[in-house]
C-alpha cells in the first residue's frame, strides 16, 4: 500500500496535471482551426503538434510504462503532423489521455512508485515517471500559452481570480 507521502505526491502530480488541461482548453478557444496548426517558424512546433506530443508522452510514460500496458507510441508521427485533427478532437484526445493517466497515478502503489523500469530509453522509477510527465506537461502548456498570446496579443487570465501579491503566512 502507498505511504501518506506517496499519496501526497500522487495528489500533487494529479493536481498539476489537471490544472494544465483547462489552460490548454482556454488557448484552443482563442484560436482558429488554422491557427492551431500554424508554426511560428521551421524550428518550432504548432499547438496541434504539441498536443499530440503531450498525448504521446503521457501515454508512453504513465499509461504504458507505469500502467503496465504495451508501448505503441509513434513519436515521429506526432512531430510530422500538419493537421488531421480539429480543436475539438485534439482536446478530447488530451482529456481522455490525462483522465486515463490520472487513474493510473491514483492507483499506483508504493512498489510501483519505487520500481525502476526503462521508458523511452531512460531508466526511471515510478516517481521519476510521474515527475517527468508533470513537468513535461507544464512545460508544453507554457509553450502553448505563449504561442497563443503571441497570436492573439491577449492575456489569457489564468490567474485572474487570484491575488498573487498575497504574502506567505
Amino acid at each position: 500500500m502507498s505511504t501518506p507521502e506517496l499519496q501526497e505526491l500522487a495528489t500533487q502530480i494529479i493536481l498539476r496535471m489537471e490544472e494544465n488541461t483547462p489552460r490548454i482548453e482556454k488557448c484552443l478557444a482563442e484560436l482558429s482551426e488554422t491557427e492551431i496548426w500554424q508554426r511560428p517558424n521551421a524550428a518550432s512546433n504548432s499547438i496541434g503538434i504539441l498536443i499530440l506530443h503531450l498525448c504521446g508522452n503521457i501515454t508512453q510514460y504513465v499509461i504504458a510504462s507505469l500502467g503496465n500496458n504495451t508501448d505503441m507510441r509513434n513519436r515521429d508521427a506526432e512531430f510530422a503532423a500538419e493537421g488531421g485533427f480539429t480543436k475539438a478532437e485534439l482536446l478530447k484526445k488530451l482529456r481522455d489521455t490525462v483522465r486515463q493517466a490520472v487513474g493510473i497515478v491514483r492507483q499506483t502503489n508504493r512498489e510501483a512508485f519505487l520500481h525502476v523500469r526503462s521508458v523511452q530509453g531512460f531508466r526511471m522509477s515510478g516517481i521519476g515517471i510521474v515527475v517527468h510527465v508533470c513537468e513535461h506537461y507544464s512545460y508544453h502548456t507554457g509553450q502553448i500559452a505563449f504561442w497563443t498570446k503571441l497570436l492573439k496579443n491577449k492575456d489569457l487570465g489564468f490567474y485572474a481570480d487570484l491575488d498573487l501579491n498575497v504574502k506567505n503566512a
